[in-house]
């Protein structure tokens, strides 16, 4: 792998062009009428251009910091070395406000990842995940990708967040505004397709803090990939729950004509704009929605079939909790009684299998985040036997436990965190090292 990260001044000179070229700007999002979003995006749109890499072809991304505060972009998902990967707890350098860094690598692994801002925001809910520092990010597998009609891209976002008491006391963030593709259901185009397609939904939750829950009206979704890895078993649902940071690649067939909604389950989150109309060819009149009597999604119905192979992974057991700090104050989280960055750093051998025990103490659901490394699925509530699913993301609900297994094969600083903004910035993170 060819690897090499700078932090240039506004005056450098760059040997040759990049293959792509990223500013991150002040930018005014118009996300519907007469509501114009003050924030800050990647090339003047959101979501930021999709990158189409190819898997083993090496390639250079030069990124321009337009703001006035230090920025860094995490290549989500991707196997790379600490210093190119995008977090500065990892070594990566600061792009300083007005600078620019380069990024050369080798893409891997093949699949749907993302690209993003990776900086503290704390209590200024206009900086970090906050904004629209969010784009879409596919590494083409050197085979033929698959088999499909179109290829539409989603990325599902919240805007407008302010912090707000929730029942113990504590403030966590509450929005106006929720889109897709940074427009709210009715403004904008809608997905034009035709009867008899197949087209495959590549949809990303961008959301700083949510999750949330989608249907298509008429429609099923049949889910090949997880985090951008495909599946052991494929399945047609009903509806999809992604937590902030995951990513869902399903198949659907366009075999319902008419005019449909393509948005979030809970009415209320529907109602703030996150929906899009899918319009059938010769079709015309309001897009419609069905509600779904039920909330319904579990990952097991993705897994391997059969009993699951023995583990001899060592094991790392990570507790989370909260401390309350207070009215008016945002919680402390812990990941084994401490904060980062007083959280341990445990020790890894490269070559050496690990099984991280996620056991979640909280009241909280927390999407939790392994940097530079795919994971496997071994343990799921009420399923202490699972396996196949290869992720990097993954929802550990209020206190449940969820194992994980992973092979220590990318040495150098790894970060793990839960994914929401205010909980990584409230001290849950922790740093493994390799031997």
């Amino acid at each position: 792998m060819t690897v090499a990260s700078a932090a240039l001044g506004g005056r450098a000179q760059q040997v040759a062009p990049a293959d792509y070229s990223i500013d991150i700007a002040a930018y005014v999002l118009e996300a519907a009428p007469r509501r114009n979003i003050k924030t800050i995006a990647y090339n003047s749109q959101v979501p930021g251009p999709l990158l189409r890499l190819k898997e083993g072809r090496p390639v250079t991304i030069d990124v321009t910091n337009h703001t006035a505060n230090s920025e860094v972009v995490h290549w989500h998902g991707l196997f790379l070395p600490p210093q190119i990967d995008g977090a500065m707890e990892e070594g990566t350098p600061a792009i300083p406000a007005g600078g620019r860094a380069r990024y050369t690598f080798t893409p891997r692994p093949a699949g749907f990842r993302w690209y993003h801002t990776h900086v503290f925001a704390g209590k200024d809910l206009h900086k970090g995940q906050y904004t629209g520092e969010h784009g879409f990010l596919l590494i083409e597998p050197r085979d033929n990708p698959g088999r499909y009609d179109q290829e539409i891209f989603l990325a599902l976002h919240d805007w407008g967040s302010e912090l707000l008491a929730s029942a113990d006391g504590a403030m966590d963030p509450a929005y106006e505004v929720s889109t897709i593709n940074g427009r709210v259901l009715g403004f904008g185009e809608p997905l034009r397709v035709k009867p008899g397609q197949q087209v495959l939904l590549q949809i990303l939750n961008s959301s700083p803090t949510e999750v949330h829950w989608l249907s298509l009206a008429g429609h099923q979704f049949k889910v090949i990939a997880l985090d951008g890895n495909d599946v052991p078993q494929p399945q047609s649902v009903p509806m999809l729950r992604l937590a902030p940071a995951e990513r869902v690649s399903a198949l659907v067939e366009m075999n319902h004509p008419g005019v449909w909604v393509l948005g979030e389950v809970r009415k209320h989150i529907l109602a703030a704009g996150m929906g899009i109309a899918v319009e059938y060819a010769g079709s015309a009149g309001k897009p419609r929605w069905e509600q779904p009597e039920e909330l319904s999604w579990d990952y097991l119905r993705f897994a391997a079939g059969g009993p699951a192979p023995p583990s001899e992974a060592i094991a790392l057991p990570l507790v989370f909790a909260s401390k309350f700090a207070g009215h008016g104050a945002m919680d402390h989280w812990t990941i084994n009684g401490k904060s980062y960055p007083e959280t341990a750093s445990p020790v890894l051998t490269a070559g050496q299998r690990y099984r991280l025990s996620f056991i979640n103490h909280s009241s909280n659901d927390h999407p939790v985040h392994l940097h530079r490394h795919s994971f496997e699925l071994r343990r799921l509530p009420d399923h202490p036997e699972v396996h196949g699913i290869l992720k990097d993301t993954v929802l550990v609900e209020a206190n449940t436990q969820v194992d994980v297994e992973f092979t220590a094969n990318n040495p150098g600083p790894t970060l793990f965190h839960c994914h929401q903004q205010n909980h990584m910035d409230a001290g849950f993170m922790m740093l493994l090292r390799y031997a």
